[in-house]
């Protein structure tokens, strides 16, 4: 049986002092690898708390609850000379502080990045903005939507002409939580071996825009903006979402081999050396006939039997899923992407699954999504002990 003590982050104290989404996200990655997570919260909580549009049992959302699991929660009023006292006994048992105030506030509060390393020369604090701690646009306000817009993810996101579309999920967030992630363990590992901690610069906005390689490439190249191309791509084509005769399917035949295959299932040998749609350039330049064409043929049967056939022929292929679908379907299911967990005021409590898999320390529910200030008389001792006897409060 894997426990807590078999877990690659065993022994890592994290400092989670954020909210909403990036920051417990990235957070919470940490602690099912086995890191101490203690979540240090405003008295009246992180706001996701009471977020979102309805209500459960008891008054956390679930939004919370799934981006909090394996964590402590301890509460502390950092605008007061108590909290800040006992944030900084905290902080010199620490690893790694997560913060994501807006820049210039952790100095105000007396706990940024040099008054920690005064008392922990070998923490790793990273801070998490809409913008980045530097630059004309550091102080603005930033949320994924702003990210997503400011970046040019939006621009060619939708279809060309029509209203902006943002991504369906938030990229931006989840994207910076990540770089966060490979940010904080990369120098974790590198203050083992120097003694010396650093500070990291996280943002939306850059995380964002680190995942606009294909555009960026197509715009250096060719001095052309990229523009949205819904669901197609910009460097193959047929890939994208097609209509059959019951609705869409996705597909791609996205290399010479996977064309001839395609165009002979659809017994269209004629489009294989077509003059417009004979190789990946000319396929790109007159996507919009190509589809047409193939659309035709996808017409006379259903999405479930055409992606059957495509598979059997070792063409990607597959249907398009509601989440629900995707998530309690055959795959989901066996993958465990969504979980049972306990919760002391909820009861069963559904949570998405581990993102990867690690095989030899397979990750864990070890603590519930922590109650507001669950952990403050834990965590006050620890402290409490580690000082001899002297007294923190919270």
């Amino acid at each position: 049986m894997i426990t807590a003590s078999n877990l690659p982050l065993n022994g890592i104290r994290v400092l989670d002092v954020s909210q909403v989404m990036a920051g417990p996200f990235a957070c919470m990655l940490l602690a099912d690898m086995g890191a101490d997570v203690i979540k240090v919260e405003p008295p009246t909580g992180d706001q996701t708390r009471g977020a979102m549009g309805f209500k459960m049992k008891g008054p956390d959302s679930m939004g919370f609850l799934n981006m909090n699991r394996n964590k402590r929660s301890l509460t502390l009023d950092l605008k007061s000379e108590e909290g800040k006292k006992t944030f900084h006994e905290l902080a010199k048992t620490a690893d790694v502080i997560v913060e994501n105030y807006r820049p210039g506030a952790v100095k105000r509060l007396g706990i940024d990045y040099e008054s920690i390393k005064a008392v922990n020369p070998k923490i790793i604090y990273v801070s998490i903005s809409g913008f980045g701690q530097s630059g004309p646009w550091a102080h603005r306000p930033g949320f994924d939507l702003m990210a997503q817009a400011m970046s040019g993810i939006m621009s060619v996101t939708g279809y060309k002409g029509e209203k902006p579309v943002k991504a369906g999920v938030p990229v931006a967030d989840i994207g910076c939580a990540l770089f966060a992630v490979y940010g904080l363990l990369s120098a974790y590992i590198g203050a083992q071996k120097t003694g010396v901690g650093q500070h990291i610069d996280a943002s939306l906005f850059d995380s964002a825009m680190a995942f606009s390689i294909w555009d960026m490439s197509e715009y250096w190249g060719t001095g052309v903006p990229p523009t949205p191309l819904g669901t197609s791509n910009k460097m193959s084509a047929p890939y994208q979402a097609v209509k059959a005769r019951d609705g869409y399917l996705v597909m791609g035949a996205t290399n010479q081999k996977l064309w001839t295959k395609l165009c002979e299932l659809l017994q269209r040998p004629d489009l294989i050396d077509h003059p417009e749609y004979g190789t990946i350039p000319l396929r790109l330049k007159n996507r919009e006939g190509l589809i047409e064409e193939l659309e035709n043929e996808f017409a006379k049967r259903d999405s479930a039997e055409w992606i059957d056939i495509m598979l059997e022929a070792g063409i990607p292929a597959g249907p398009i899923l509601s989440y629900p679908e995707a998530f309690e379907g055959e795959h989901g299911s066996y993958r465990r992407m969504a979980m049972d967990i306990d919760h002391p005021i909820e009861g069963k409590v559904k949570n998405i699954g581990f993102p990867v898999k690690m095989l030899g320390t397979p990750q864990q529910v070890r603590r519930h999504p922590p109650l507001l200030g669950e952990h403050n008389d834990e965590i006050l001792a620890e402290i409490n002990a580690l000082n001899g006897g002297g007294k923190a409060e919270p």
